[in-house]
């Protein structure tokens, strides 16, 4: 993988959520995925959908791309660099989320 990417470790993303900071947290999976299980404060964009759906990214925020493994949102990182929003991808997806699961 190209290194233009950034990326976040869980715990990073869990002390942003805690600390309420300034973040727009951006689920790609889909939405069987999705209800099994979230983060409360993330917003469904399944992957397929991001291409259509640029302006529903808040560019004033830090935009943090999460998914079951980290492998999609790492690829919708690499497509929203391409168009001009930086977002960071969270390492290890959902399977490494620390924090309380949302259904």
């Amino acid at each position: 993988m190209s290194n233009i990417v950034r990326e976040i470790t869980p715990e990073e993303v869990l002390t942003k959520v805690k600390e309420k900071a300034a973040i727009q947290i951006i689920d790609v999976r889909e939405p069987e995925e999705w209800v099994a299980g979230h983060i409360a404060e993330a917003i469904l964009i399944p992957l397929n959908d991001v291409p259509a759906s640029l302006d529903r990214f808040d560019t004033s925020k830090e935009i943090i791309m999460v998914c079951r493994s980290g492998a999609r949102s790492y690829h919708a990182c690499e497509f929203l660099k391409h168009n001009g929003i930086e977002a960071v991808n969270m390492e290890g997806g959902m399977l490494a989320w620390p924090g309380e699961i949302a259904r």
